[in-house]
């Protein structure tokens, strides 16, 4: 799903018609929603959807990451909190809440909520007024609240790590997205989309329509667009048509076999080494070879469940890294760095850098969400490193934390390269697995 204009999402399957005409019906009323679907399936897409329609259209759509916000950050991010309330407040800061009244409140990756933290969302969503942290006066807000997961809340709260009430009480409405393989029409209008973005004028031949539409597509749209954009990026000048063997490697197999009996085995194998090859490259962790692969560590865990049965795949291919290694694995260090935002420069030390972004230390005065571009130089790598960055959360001294957003396949490469040799050096990473 992405929008061309103001009026049409790019839509041609039933399931998805039918879909966008709930979320019309959606939109006009304030009561919660939480919408369910797989990493990349257009989650972000149907949230703007319904705020556009809303009645709340005018005032602001707020985005809070909860898996980016760490668990002692949360109440300050969401509730704010007064001058003095610890150190390093020096000034009142308003929570999101307080900056969406009036507006839309999306809690992304709710299931990533810690649950001593949900008791008091939920008195918050509930109506009760609430007080900054360090605050005497309590505040009232109007916030329409939109959660999104790509976790099976139901089986988190049998596990005793999601509450059912706060379940219940933000699934008053309950959409689900259906991933890209379960709506096979949207896939060609969505890839000409994509190219016209990145290409304009290119068309895609039928063999690499075929194609498409044969892969199974486990990061669903975010993997449909990251594939298109390689693609175009790698094209030479003047190119006017895509063919199959223009697309990535793992969309085709060997050319040679588009067209017989086996070529959804070649798609099949091309597959699994990219899988195979993203974990060997993300030291064994399953959650940063998902990233690199635009799809959910979900999806990752479901195939490579299904090699163990089809192979005697040695159980250190796979990594030895605990999961809170897989998880969280950062790399503390200080680095000086650049950030440019709407002419403004500011600089800033990073305090550590993982594979899908960075905390550092700056004086400047970010709002939450905001997009910059940073620079800085990587120790032992030859190029400088350059990405769009969004503010995921800010604690007190200058701490900021920032979500890499876009970054040079190439350089994104590099990145991985880097974070894995320090893995390995660290002694995080099985001996037994090769280097990069």
């Amino acid at each position: 799903m992405q929008r061309t204009d103001a009026a049409a999402p790019v839509v041609r399957s039933e399931v998805m018609r039918k879909l966008f005409a709930m979320i019309a019906r959606v939109a006009q009323h304030d009561a919660a929603v939480l919408i369910a679907g797989e990493t990349g399936s257009g989650k972000e897409v149907v949230v703007k959807e319904i705020h556009r329609l809303s009645p709340r259209c005018d005032r602001a759509l707020v985005e809070v990451n909860c898996a980016a916000l760490p668990e002692h950050l949360m109440e300050s991010e969401l509730f704010g909190y007064e001058k003095g309330a610890f150190s390093g407040a020096d000034t009142d800061k308003p929570g999101l809440f307080e900056l969406a009244d009036g507006g839309t409140l999306l809690l992304d990756e709710i299931g990533e909520m810690d649950i001593k933290f949900q008791a008091k969302l939920l008195r918050v969503l509930d109506g009760c007024s609430y007080y900054r942290l360090g605050g005497s006066r309590k505040l009232a807000v109007n916030v329409r609240v939109i959660a999104a997961t790509n976790r099976e809340l139901e089986g988190e709260i049998r596990d005793g790590k999601f509450r059912k009430d706060l379940y219940y009480r933000l699934a008053q409405f309950h959409l689900q997205v259906p991933p890209l393989r379960e709506r096979p029409e949207d896939i060609v209008a969505l890839a000409e989309f994509f190219l016209t973005q990145n290409l304009p004028g290119a068309t895609l031949s039928d063999d690499a329509l075929a194609a498409l539409r044969r892969y199974d597509w486990p990061g669903n749209v975010r993997e449909l667009k990251n594939a298109i954009f390689r693609t175009a990026m790698q094209a030479k000048p003047g190119t006017t048509e895509i063919r199959a063997q223009d697309l990535p490697r793992v969309l085709y197999g060997p050319s040679e076999t588009i067209a017989s009996g086996g070529a959804q085995s070649n798609l099949a194998d091309a597959e699994k080494r990219m899988i195979i090859e993203a974990l060997t490259r993300a030291g064994g962790s399953q959650e940063e070879a998902a990233r690199q692969l635009g799809i959910s560590a979900r999806t990752i865990r479901r195939k490579l469940e299904k090699y163990k049965k089809d192979t005697e795949l040695s159980p250190s291919g796979l990594g030895t890294l605990s999961s809170y290694q897989k998880r969280y694995f950062r790399v503390n260090i200080e680095l000086p760095i650049v950030l440019r935002a709407q002419g403004q420069r500011f600089e800033a030390t990073t305090v550590n850098i993982s594979a899908g972004g960075l905390a550092a230390r700056s004086s400047a005065v970010l709002d939450h969400g905001s997009s910059l571009e940073a620079s800085f130089h990587l120790p032992d790598t030859a190029s400088p490193f350059e990405a769009q960055v969004q503010l995921a959360w800010a604690g007190p001294d200058g701490l900021v934390g920032l979500k890499f957003i876009e970054i040079h396949p190439a350089l994104e490469c590099e990145l991985h390269r880097w974070l894995f040799e320090k893995a390995r050096a660290e002694g995080w990473v099985d001996p037994s697995i090769p280097k990069s």
